[in-house]
């Protein structure tokens, strides 16, 4: 029979600031004990099937973000919904004109989706 145990929680918690600030920060949390974690990975080496499709997948994820179909995107931006799809999917490139108007419409930098 399996025995139940406890499990202490433990929280993860990112900061974004000056670099100054991060350090004086890194330096108040040794004080207290706190380490950082560096049992992270980059997201490319998480999720490989995505490799060689990184534009298109970040568009889908953009997309989602803000709660959009790819026919809302299409109507916010004119690009027909048919290119969305191929962009997403890896089928299309994704160019730089058509990346700003996906930049805007998606408040996000064109140039991730380059």
């Amino acid at each position: 029979m399996q025995a139940l145990t406890k499990k202490r929680h433990t929280d993860v918690a990112r900061f974004v600031g000056p670099a100054g600030k991060l350090q004086e920060l890194r330096r108040y949390a040794a004080t207290l004990g706190l380490t950082e974690s560096q049992d992270s990975i980059p997201w490319r080496e998480a999720f490989p099937e995505f490799k060689g499709n990184e534009a298109g997948t970040l568009l889908s994820g953009y997309r989602h973000r803000e709660g959009l179909t790819q026919v809302q995107l299409s109507e916010a931006t004119g690009i027909p919904q048919r290119h969305i799809s191929e962009m997403e999917s890896g089928k299309r490139i994704i160019g730089k004109e058509t990346a700003k108007k996906l930049g805007v419409a998606l408040k996000c930098d064109y140039r991730v989706l380059l």
